[in-house]
């Protein structure tokens, strides 16, 4: 009598049909709860801004904040953020956008050319410069905001554009950021064939690591963006100029004058809609970006 002699290609290390599925199912409620709580933390005051501007003054304070009011305000408020003292919002939404494009370009090229050195190039001193731009990150920026006001007054600089994007160009995040990626992003083989071909180091920074390094660069750059468009205090000590206010600055300045008057001019419903037309660029600017953080443009650059 011959047994039978079971033939089935399944492993006896391959788990059972049963324990997949529960592995597939499982779930942890804490990081569930974590990430819908993050989720409103972060959302909800958009959606409360996005339906605040909507309302008329009157509505603001007679509705449920995130109801609509009773009637829709939104282009009525629109258009006097425009209008309002002869035009101003639109000098310092350009203002904001000058200063915010200009910081984050320098910080984006500066922070990318000293991430590619300290993390492809051996030179004395090289541990020491990297253990100071990482006590620097430390630093907050409101406790320079003094010092870096002095400085510019001495040399002349306080109330100019300088006086806004010189400052923002000194991103030590973004060169820690820049050091770390191009560590692992551009290969030494890479290098060493460009330098065997003859390319100067110039050339090998320009058109090989430049390449590998564009995530990198464009989350330095946005990070760049959005900390400069949404700075206030360093331009609320460094500008006296009204022409020359962003749209943070510019804002609140409407309030308090508002506020100063004895309410005698109330502008809230023009603050709050001016605070959501100056946020809809930053969206555009993410969503046109984003693409550059999903794939690295070196994957398979480099045979294993």
């Amino acid at each position: 009598m011959v047994e039978s002699v079971n033939t089935s290609p399944v492993s006896p290390r391959t788990p059972p049909r049963r324990k997949v599925i529960e592995r597939a199912q499982r779930r942890s409620t804490v990081l569930t709860v974590a990430v819908w709580a993050s989720l409103a933390y972060f959302l909800l005051p958009l959606v409360w801004l996005a339906v605040a501007s909507t309302k008329t003054n009157a509505d603001l304070f007679t509705t449920f904040g995130f109801a609509p009011g009773k009637s829709f305000a939104l282009f009525d408020n629109i258009a006097r953020v425009f209008t309002q003292n002869n035009g101003a919002y639109g000098i310092w939404l350009l203002n904001t956008l000058l200063y915010s494009v200009g910081a984050a370009v320098g910080a984006a090229a500066l922070a990318t050319a000293c991430g590619y050195a300290l993390a492809k190039y051996t030179f004395r001193g090289r541990a020491l410069v990297f253990s100071v731009i990482l006590g620097a990150v430390m630093v907050p920026l409101t406790a320079l905001a003094i010092p870096t006001f002095l400085l510019f007054s001495a040399w002349n600089l306080a109330d100019t554009p300088w006086a806004i994007v010189l400052p923002s160009l000194v991103s030590p995040f973004g060169v820690y950021l820049m050091r770390v990626y191009a560590a692992d992003a551009v290969d030494d083989s890479l290098l060493e064939a460009a330098r065997i071909d003859g390319a100067s180091e110039f050339r090998v920074f320009f058109t090989v690591a430049l390449r590998l390094l564009a995530p990198g660069i464009v989350t330095v750059l946005l990070f760049t963006l959005v900390s400069t468009w949404n700075n206030y205090f360093l331009p609320l000590i460094m500008l006296n100029s009204p022409e020359l206010f962003p749209v943070t600055v510019g804002l609140a300045s409407w309030q308090a004058s508002a506020t100063a008057g004895g309410g005698a001019e109330v502008l809230f419903s023009t603050v709050i809609t001016g605070s959501m037309v100056s946020i809809l660029p930053l969206i555009i600017a993410f969503l046109f970006l984003q693409r550059y953080w999903q794939t690295g443009l070196g994957s398979g650059g480099v045979k294993g």
